[in-house]
């Protein structure tokens, strides 16, 4: 079958957030034939170019979320490149009829966008969920969600036939809309005092979010010739997917390992929007995931508490699989068969250093297994976030260190006599990443924000001894293999990591358990084993579309019209022998359309 792969800043790019993921799925379903549809993020994305591509990769459409010159602080980028790049060159001016549409369609999704926000929007504006959720009226929810469909849907056909819709939504009439929507009966307290720069801060978020809608993937070379669309996150790629059924009756799948709604939520409390533009695009984002949880056939969490987030959103329990993210274990199994529990007296914590991680907590706890234990160590393993925010927390956690042991200078590398060390993966101590995990005999994990921790399912396949606190999947990955405690509770950390230092056979059982139920549950090979299951349940359950050129005049079926060797992947027919509807993997095609086999690692288009 042919698959429509549908990435938000991700695959292909070699710089993309869940590329590996996508890409191990890609290569294992060699059976299939993939077309990619990308989205990408920045400038600098772009420029990183795309990762080598497996053959059963047809296309490659890419498509930008940037590139409004005002988007992308320093370029100077002309104003016709966002034309160009999203709509194909054939965007024109509306004409009266075209404006009169756009007013109608946009008048329908902000009134319901407005709507999510009346009554809860102080808690939408926080980051918390927007009414017309659990608790909400169901009727006012019920015709809310109807007007964002007709708004959402008119507008995409608009944007299909005229060219797009960043003009009309940076208009004069657009910021008049808004302003009455926000102005209308029944609206929250926060929604009614926006202001004229609220509405047009509004305004240029939701063209960022609605751009795809104006892309030139919608047609029977592009995702109408799809067999099933998978969008690999929510959000603005599921865009495209709720188009393609839309417009061409094409199955979508859903997969998120992180609820783009939730990521909205956290995101917002960190901008410098001011509330009523929060609350607005809060009620968006609630309407956009309740509708296509609705559309889509199957939603694949990547977690429990994924799933729950999806759950609280309107998604049928029915529709919900819940498949884990696929983690190569290969390079951990020597290590994970040796049978060695670690040293005795050493912490060990790896991963990105940023606040999330909570490792002025684990400092802490350190301290007090110091007083119990005076010959312990903790070697702290991984690098900074990127940016002067990253390094200015790393700065922050050596000066703690030092201050809660001022008798023992900490040192950036060496391990010596120093009881708190910080280490970068591929250094002389560290090489690779499983000698992180054989370094200590406890892996601790102290975060206070988390997803899918893979750093804990790594030292799993080690077969190391944890301990961990109880946020986002840890509960659910660990199952009992481990200890967990509540988050911000250095005294509650210290305890169970001095439990597993003093009894090795207790480490040893808990590591083996552990590694065990990793390569059950946590593997590449189980999550492709998912996903084929998955795809050919949808297709078994998807009506046939025939294609033109397969039925004669009076809809019957013409034998031998489309040539078997038109599915075959390689160059073994011309281009003009492949089904209508149907352009090979070795054809051109349109803008920004890319063949896999002409781009490398480096990217640039052909």
């Amino acid at each position: 079958m042919r698959i429509g792969l549908v990435t938000d800043g991700g695959y292909p790019y070699a710089n993309g957030e869940s590329g590996l993921w996508c890409d191990r799925l890609v290569r294992g379903l060699a059976q299939h034939e993939f077309d990619l549809f990308a989205l990408s993020r920045s400038a600098e994305q772009e420029e990183w170019g795309w990762v080598p591509l497996p053959i059963q990769v047809g296309r490659v459409r890419t498509a930008p979320l940037w590139t409004a010159a005002e988007d992308v602080p320093g370029t100077r980028a002309p104003r016709g490149l966002l034309a160009r790049m999203v709509t194909g060159g054939h965007a024109r001016p509306y004409g009266r009829r075209e404006r009169q549409r756009f007013t109608a369609h946009f008048t329908a999704l902000a009134a319901s966008v407005c709507a999510a926000g009346a009554g809860g929007e102080d808690d939408a504006a926080g980051g918390g969920a927007a009414a017309g959720g659990p608790g909400g009226d169901g009727r006012t929810s019920a015709a809310a969600d109807a007007r964002f469909t007709q708004g959402l849907y008119g507008l995409a056909e608009l944007a299909r036939e005229h060219g797009g819709l960043t003009a009309a939504l940076r208009s004069e009439t657009a910021v008049r809309v808004l302003e009455a929507a926000c102005r209308a009966p029944g609206t929250g307290r926060t929604v009614q005092t926006a202001t004229v720069p609220d509405l047009l801060a509004f305004a240029r978020e939701l063209d960022r979010v609605l751009r795809p809608l104006s892309f030139d993937w919608y047609d029977e070379e592009g995702l109408g010739a799809v067999d099933l669309c998978h969008a690999t996150s929510g959000g603005a790629a599921a865009l495209p997917g709720l188009l393609a059924k839309r417009f061409f009756g094409v199955p979508l799948l859903v997969t998120e390992h992180g609820v783009q709604l939730r990521a909205h939520y956290l995101a917002a409390t960190g901008t410098d929007l001011n509330a009523p533009v929060r609350a607005l695009l809060a009620g968006f984002h609630w309407r956009l995931a309740t509708e296509v949880y609705r559309q889509a056939a199957v939603v694949t969490p990547g977690n429990t508490h994924a799933r729950r987030w999806q759950e609280r959103c309107g998604a049928e329990r029915e529709k919900l699989r819940t498949v884990h993210p696929g983690m190569e274990s290969g390079r951990f199994t020597a290590l994970g068969e040796s049978g060695d529990s670690g040293p005795d007296d050493t912490l060990v914590w790896v991963g990105r250093i940023e606040p999330a991680k909570d490792l002025i907590a684990l400092l802490h706890a350190f301290a007090e297994v110091r007083k119990a234990e005076p010959d312990t160590r903790l070697r702290i393993i991984g690098a900074p976030a990127p940016g002067p925010e990253g390094a200015t927390h790393l700065a922050h956690c050596r000066a703690l260190a030092a201050q809660l042991f001022p008798d023992e200078a900490t040192d950036a590398h060496a391990v010596g006599d120093n009881p708190v060390s910080f280490e970068d993966i591929g250094g002389a101590e560290v090489p690779e990443l499983p000698d992180a995990y054989a370094a200590g005999g406890v892996v601790v994990l102290s975060s206070v924000m988390e997803g899918f921790p893979t750093g804990l399912v790594e030292a799993m396949f080690c077969g190391r001894a944890t301990v961990s606190t109880d946020v986002g999947a840890v509960v659910e990955v660990i199952g009992g293999t481990g200890l967990v405690v509540p988050p911000r509770n250095p005294r509650a950390l210290a305890d169970a990591c001095l439990a597993l230092l003093r009894d090795p056979e207790r480490r040893a059982r808990l590591g083996a358990a552990a590694r065990a139920r990793a390569l059950e549950l946590f593997t590449v090979e189980q999550n492709v084993a998912a996903f084929r299951g998955i795809y050919l349940e949808l297709i078994s359950h998807a009506p046939v579309r025939r294609e033109a050129e397969a039925v004669d005049a009076d809809g019957g079926p013409r034998p031998f019209a489309t040539p078997p060797e038109a599915h075959v992947l390689g160059p073994w027919t011309a281009p003009g022998a492949a089904p209508a509807g149907r352009t090979p993997s070795w054809a051109a095609a349109g803008p920004r359309t890319v063949c896999a086999g002409a781009r490398g690692a480096g990217g640039g288009d052909a």
